[in-house]
């Protein structure tokens, strides 16, 4: 009998993914509407962003303690149809109950939080058991069509509500919200590959070096994705605020700049990269040079364009992670890609918080006013620059972390090799 071939597998884990990113872009994209529409004040707004976060952090931890407990290929076949439902329910329920409609939007939340969570548990996995002559290639391909559906996103609903008005946001929600049947439709007539669990080592000694190995992983996708994630939320009033450049041009300009050089970076390690450490460092300290460009320089452009640069930097922090890990811990499982995407989440949840609690306080202090007046900047601008300052710590811990696992993992096979030397 002839092996299956996963071509459309391949093809469903793309379309899935780049569906996905509906769920992170559209909602903030909404809030002004959502305000104005609704009464509901923006603490409300910026609850929805904590709860999907939370909710994506809860699957991951549950597939990383109980990942024997569920069927994998078919929660991957049903995950794009949780994404639907709740795209339609964050839209139908304000549309039809405008009392509740905070409550639809909390549901539609959940719901497709929850689909987001699998998605980032098991696609990377399913992407990796699929036979490849270049797995690393299909990794990169897959995190990169992420980018570029935010990218894809943020440009029609521009174009949406320039034509139709921004009243008209749930009809714009219950179209992205059919684009993932496309993906659940593939999935369906595809054939899954065997996702089968880590073997477990043998012996304490070796089972140590294994928590090592995986704790390395984890602090790496950690500071990679509070590098990305800090910037990505917050680039766009930083464009507006700190560098006073107009809100449609920093978006277009700056955000979408930022995604698409996320987006083909990604492409780019696809297609030529190697020596994934390598890039990694080279990622984190590009990050570190970025955050301090933008937090220390008083220009416009160098800030502008460290802004934007950040996004190539950042690109391979959280998909390198993930090969990283493969490269040297053999057969993982899901339970460690769980793990790792909780990593990952934790630092896109943490950062950019721990950003905006940085800007309110150097904002409201003494400092940020005496310090107003002597660089010619108001106190929200000295809050933005500290902000990104703070930020930075992310990546310069990130190159240490990356050091290490480089020396870790150097050591590690050296020691394999001159094992299987000696036998």
């Amino acid at each position: 009998m002839s092996a299956p071939s996963f071509k459309r597998t391949k093809f469903a884990c793309y379309t899935a993914y780049f569906t996905m990113s509906s769920i992170f872009c559209l909602p903030p994209l909404l809030f002004v509407t959502l305000h104005e529409s609704y009464n509901i004040s923006y603490t409300l707004l910026g609850t929805l962003i904590l709860v999907n976060f939370v909710t994506q952090l809860i699957v991951d931890l549950l597939f990383t303690v109980f990942s024997k407990k569920f069927n994998f290929q078919k929660i991957v076949k049903i995950t794009p149809l949780i994404t639907s439902a709740g795209l339609f329910t964050y839209a139908l329920i304000p549309m039809f109950f405008k009392d509740i409609a905070y409550f639809g939007l909390l549901l539609g939340t959940i719901l497709f939080s929850i689909s987001s969570g699998f998605a980032e548990v098991l696609l990377s996995p399913t992407i990796a058991a699929i036979p490849s002559d270049n797995p690393q290639r299909d990794m990169s391909l897959l995190h990169s069509l992420y980018a570029f559906g935010v990218f894809t996103v943020a440009i029609i609903t521009t174009v949406f509500f320039k034509i139709f008005g921004t009243d008209k946001w749930t009809y714009l929600t219950m179209f992205f919200a059919l684009l993932p049947v496309i993906a659940a439709v593939l999935f369906m007539m595809s054939p899954m590959p065997d996702m089968s669990q880590s073997s477990a080592p043998a012996g304490v000694e070796a089972t140590k070096k294994r928590a090592w190995a995986f704790a390395l992983c984890v602090a790496c996708i950690f500071f990679g994705s509070c590098a990305e994630n800090a910037m990505s939320n917050w680039i766009s009033s930083y464009l507006e605020k700190s560098l006073e450049i107009n809100k449609a041009v920093g978006d277009l300009l700056g955000m979408a700049g930022f995604a698409i050089l996320l987006g083909l970076a990604r492409i780019s390690y696809a297609k030529w990269g190697k020596n994934v450490t390598i890039i990694l460092l080279i990622g984190m300290i590009g990050a570190s040079v970025c955050y301090l460009v933008v937090g220390l320089l008083p220009g416009v452009i160098p800030a502008f364009i460290a802004c934007v640069m950040t996004g190539i930097f950042t690109a391979m922090l959280w998909p390198g992670s993930l090969i990283m890990m493969e490269e040297n811990i053999p057969s993982p499982g899901v339970g460690a890609y769980a793990l790792m995407a909780a990593g990952g989440d934790l630092g896109a949840a943490i950062a950019p918080q721990l950003m905006g609690i940085v800007i309110d306080k150097v904002s409201a202090s003494q400092l940020a006013a005496d310090l107003s007046a002597t660089l010619h900047l108001t106190t929200e601008q000295i809050g933005l620059k500290a902000g990104m300052l703070v930020t930075s710590l992310f990546p310069i811990i990130g190159i240490a972390a990356v050091l290490f696992a480089m020396r870790y993992f150097k050591k590690s096979k050296q020691k394999t090799l001159s094992l299987e030397k000696s036998l």
